[in-house]
């Protein structure tokens, strides 16, 4: 990807995982995740397919490449995440995008975080085990 070339830029979140994802126009599909194919980033089928959902929804599978940079959270948190940034992006290319991306329930953050832990238990709500004696 050229750095002169138009492109569409949203962010995603999920978790602790934060997505920038750029679409450039006029491109064959190709998508790179932090700078590697999507088959080398992500190991499970299901986080590859939910990078590409977006485009599929929108049927644009093939008009636009991708390049999407990751942080934070583990891998399906990165997915999810990247999968809101290319929702996002779409939507700047074209808002007719906006009813089906909708109804996927791609351009919804989910905001569920991790419960902090609280003084005297194991983890958020797992006390220590009790014993009588």
């Amino acid at each position: 990807m050229t750095e002169t070339q138009q492109y569409y830029e949203g962010v995603g979140r999920r978790k602790e995982a934060t997505a920038r994802a750029r679409l450039y126009s006029g491109g064959s599909g190709k998508v790179l995740i932090n700078d590697r194919e999507l088959e080398a980033y992500f190991g499970k089928e299901l986080d590859r397919q939910a990078v590409k959902s977006p485009l599929a929804v929108a049927g644009a599978e093939e008009r636009y490449n991708i390049s999407v940079h990751v942080n934070g959270g583990g891998s399906t948190g990165q997915a999810i995440a990247a999968r809101m940034a290319v929702a996002r992006a779409l939507l700047k290319i074209d808002i007719e995008f906006r009813a089906a991306l909708k109804a996927a329930g791609f351009l919804s953050r989910d905001a569920r975080e991790k419960e902090r832990k609280k003084p005297g238990l194991k983890r958020a709500r797992k006390a220590p085990t009790y014993t009588k004696r």
